[in-house]
């Protein structure tokens, strides 16, 4: 109801003319006939129109195309023109869904009901070419996600959405196995024997390995396992947040013989910390601590993967959401052991960007690539993460040098 309440106050405020409603709703088929039922959408138009809103256009969801009938029956019943019942069926893949509203003038509908005459018609080629490729691929990549979050995919969709872009662009469909940390780690061997076994043959058959963002310390131990694999078996790594955190944990324990290096966000007595509570303002208050939206990064070299990647720019502008930081005074520890910081904040405080020289792809990032990632304009680290896992960075690097 505050919902339904806004739109109407929204209504009021803007004006008849200045306001345009689509109404989601579902054509279910009952029976063997399969008859498409409009009933259920009479049914919510019935009650928005009680509660003082009236549909302009209907987006009707359905296994297959609408009928004709099925468009007059709702038409009449719903008194919403026929030209303003956009169908939206079941289509190989998502990216083909604003190709079917264009090709049903949905754009056109939504001008009239604003009373916008001038708009240029929707270019949609690069579109329509990237929707057609999306369904004929056959090859795939296949990446395990180590993440604690497992159980509830839609926890990463921004990072699986960047994956996607990232393999389309390389023609490549991403095959994403999906990790519960916890079931890597040495208790679940004796707990649970089985998913530990599984999760560590997943892990093994990965070309590429990513630890995304996360908060807590449950799964932990397994990142920091998966991390260590990638390491010493030259797997491309990508660590996302808690993902560059964890890299840089392991690093200390395995290399630099810290057997108890961790973050004061998992273990507040760690005798060397890694990982610290760094936030912008209040030391002490969780509230408002957050490291949030876009800042700079500032590459230190020119000569490493992620610069090259973002086709050799002296900074790059990221989004960030988190609480805990690489602490500055372990830097130079870490760097004499062969990991290297290749991006920090303006203030030089700040670690944004580690990578492991002797390494293929070992890339960590303090801030999320994810969020600007976009079909047709992937992110240029997860771009360069299914690069490494196809052994086609390399020779992509050397291109885009020469090309530049």
């Amino acid at each position: 109801m505050p919902f339904i309440e806004a739109l109407r106050q929204l209504l009021f405020s803007v004006g008849q003319d200045n306001f345009c409603l689509i109404h989601v709703s579902l054509i279910p088929v009952l029976g063997v006939v399969g008859e498409q039922k409009t009933k259920p959408t009479q049914h919510s138009v019935r009650e928005l129109r009680a509660l003082g809103l009236t549909p302009h256009l209907l987006a009707c969801r359905s296994a297959q195309p609408l009928l004709e009938t099925t468009k007059e029956k709702l038409s009449q019943f719903c008194h919403v023109p026929v030209g303003n019942i956009l169908n939206i069926h079941d289509v190989p893949n998502i990216w083909h869904v604003p190709l079917l509203l264009r090709n049903q003038n949905a754009h056109n509908s939504i001008l009239k009901q604003l009373n916008l005459s001038k708009a240029t018609p929707p270019d949609l080629q690069e579109w329509t070419k990237r929707a057609e490729n999306f369904d004929s691929l056959t090859n795939s990549v296949r990446i395990a996600m180590v993440g604690k979050y497992v159980g509830l995919t839609d926890s990463y969709l921004s990072v699986v959405k960047a994956l996607l872009h990232a393999c389309i662009a390389c023609s490549l469909k991403p095959s994403v196995d999906w990790i519960a940390a916890s079931d890597l780690e040495d208790d679940s061997a004796v707990l649970t024997p089985e998913a530990h076994a599984t999760a560590w043959k997943t892990l093994r058959n990965a070309a590429c390995v990513l630890v995304p963002g996360g908060f807590g310390d449950r799964g932990v131990k397994g990142m920091i396992l998966a991390a260590k694999y990638a390491r010493e078996n030259n797997v491309p790594y990508l660590g996302i947040c808690l993902g560059m955190q964890i890299s840089v944990i392991e690093f200390a324990r395995s290399v630099l013989g810290m057997e108890r290096a961790n973050s004061e966000e998992f273990d507040t007595q760690t005798p060397d910390r890694v990982v610290m509570f760094m936030p912008e303002g209040s030391t002490t208050h969780m509230g408002s601590t957050m490291r949030l939206g876009s800042r700079r990064t500032l590459f230190q070299t020119p000569d490493c993967i992620t610069a090259k990647l973002y086709h050799n720019s002296e900074y790059v502008d990221e989004r960030h959401r988190h609480r805990y930081e690489v602490n500055p005074h372990m830097v130079g520890v870490l760097e004499e052991g062969g990991l290297k910081f290749v991006g920090k904040d303006e203030s030089g405080q700040r670690m944004e960007i580690l990578e492991l020289p002797s390494h293929p792809f070992y890339v960590g990032v303090q801030f999320h690539p994810e969020f600007k990632s976009r079909p047709g304009r992937p992110s240029a680290l997860f771009l360069g993460f299914i690069l490494a896992a196809i052994g086609q960075l390399e020779a992509y690097l050397c291109q885009h040098q020469n090309g530049s």
